[in-house]
C-alpha cells in the first residue's frame, strides 16, 4: 500500500527550532546536537529557518551559520531545506543565493507577506526565486500567516517550472490540494500536523512538522503503519498525537515557544515570550501521555 507520491526531500521532515544561548545568541553546537538527534529518531530531512526556526528574528548571517553547522553535523545524506521567504523579492533572492552557497538542498519559499500581492505578482515572485539558483523549491502556502493564498490555479502554472517541486500545505483546503495533486507532479507536504495522515492518504508526500522536534518517532509512526497497509493502526497512532499537537500548535502559543518549552533549547527572541509555568506543565503532561502510549 506504499504511496507512489514523489518525495524529493524524503517523507518525514522536521521544521527545526533554532537554539539560542542563555544570552540570546545563536547556539551552533546545540543546533548540531538537535539535528543529529532528529535524524537518529527517524527524520528524513530537516527544514531550517522557517517560522518554527524564528526566521523573522534571525539575521541573514545567522541563517547561513545555522545551515553550515547542521550540514557539517548530518553530512550530505540528509536533505536540508532552508527558509528564504521575505516580503521583499530582492531580499529573498539574496537569501536563496546565500543558502545555495551554504549547502542547502532546497529552499522553502513562503508567499510574500503583509503586502498581499495579487496572484500574478505571487507567481512572478516564485519564478524569480526559482530562476535565481539551481536549487529545488518547496512553496509554502500558509495564508493564515501571510494574508495571501497560493491559489490552486497559480500552483498549476508554477508546477511547470522544473525547480518548483513541492508544496508545504497549510491552506486547509483538501479539495484544492487534491486538485493540484491530481494534475501535477508536485510533492505535497502537510504543514499542519492534524492533516499529516489525511493528506498522505490522498497522495501527499509526507509532512514538515514542528511537533517532530519533540516527538519525531511518534509523528512518523502513522505514516509507517499506513505504508504497511495497517490503516486502522495508522489512524490510532495519529489520534495518539492529537493532544500534544493541539497544545503545541493550537493553544494560542507559537510552535517555536511550545517546542522550546519542552526541549529547554534556550530562549525565544522577542516579540515572542517564553511559555508560562501553567502552559509548560500542560505541555509536559501531554508529552508524557504520548510517551506512555508507546
Amino acid at each position: 500500500m506504499t504511496t507512489t507520491a514523489p518525495r524529493p526531500f524524503g517523507r518525514a521532515l522536521c521544521a527545526m527550532i533554532t537554539p539560542f544561548t542563555a544570552g540570546g545568541a545563536l547556539d551552533p553546537d546545540a543546533a548540531r546536537a538537535h539535528a543529529a538527534h532528529l535524524v537518529a529518531e527517524g527524520c528524513d530531512g530537516i527544514v531550517l529557518s522557517g517560522t518554527t526556526g524564528e526566521s523573522p528574528t534571525t539575521t541573514d548571517a545567522e541563517k547561513s551559520a545555522l545551515l553550515r553547522a547542521v550540514r557539517a553535523e548530518v553530512g550530505d545524506g540528509v536533505p536540508l531545506l532552508t527558509g528564504v521567504g521575505s516580503p521583499d523579492t530582492a531580499h529573498t533572492l539574496r537569501l536563496a543565493r546565500q543558502a545555495e552557497e551554504a549547502g542547502a538542498d532546497g529552499l522553502l519559499v513562503v508567499s510574500p507577506y503583509y503586502s498581499r500581492p495579487p496572484q500574478a505578482a505571487v507567481e512572478a515572485h516564485f519564478l524569480r526565486v526559482a530562476d535565481s539558483t539551481g536549487l529545488p523549491l518547496m512553496l509554502y502556502d500558509i495564508p493564515g500567516r501571510t494574508g495571501t493564498r497560493i491559489e490552486p490555479e497559480t500552483l498549476l502554472r508554477l508546477a511547470e517550472h522544473p525547480r518548483v517541486v513541492a508544496v508545504k500545505d497549510c491552506a486547509y483546503d483538501m479539495l484544492g490540494s487534491t486538485k493540484v495533486l491530481t494534475r501535477t507532479s508536485l510533492a505535497y507536504y502537510s504543514g499542519c500536523e492534524e492533516l499529516n495522515l489525511p493528506l498522505y492518504a490522498v497522495g501527499g508526500a509526507g509532512y514538515v512538522s514542528t511537533v517532530a522536534n519533540v516527538a519525531p518517532r511518534h509523528m512518523r509512526a502513522p505514516l509507517d503503519a499506513f505504508d504497511a497497509g495497517r490503516t486502522e493502526e495508522a489512524a490510532r497512532l495519529n489520534r495518539n498525537t492529537a493532544h500534544l499537537t493541539e497544545l503545541m500548535m493550537a493553544s494560542g502559543l507559537p510552535g517555536a515557544v511550545t517546542a522550546k518549552a519542552l526541549l529547554a533549547a534556550g530562549p525565544v527572541r522577542e516579540p515572542l515570550q517564553p511559555a508560562g509555568r501553567g502552559a509548560a506543565d500542560g505541555l509536559r503532561e501531554a508529552y508524557e501521555e504520548l510517551l506512555a502510549l508507546g
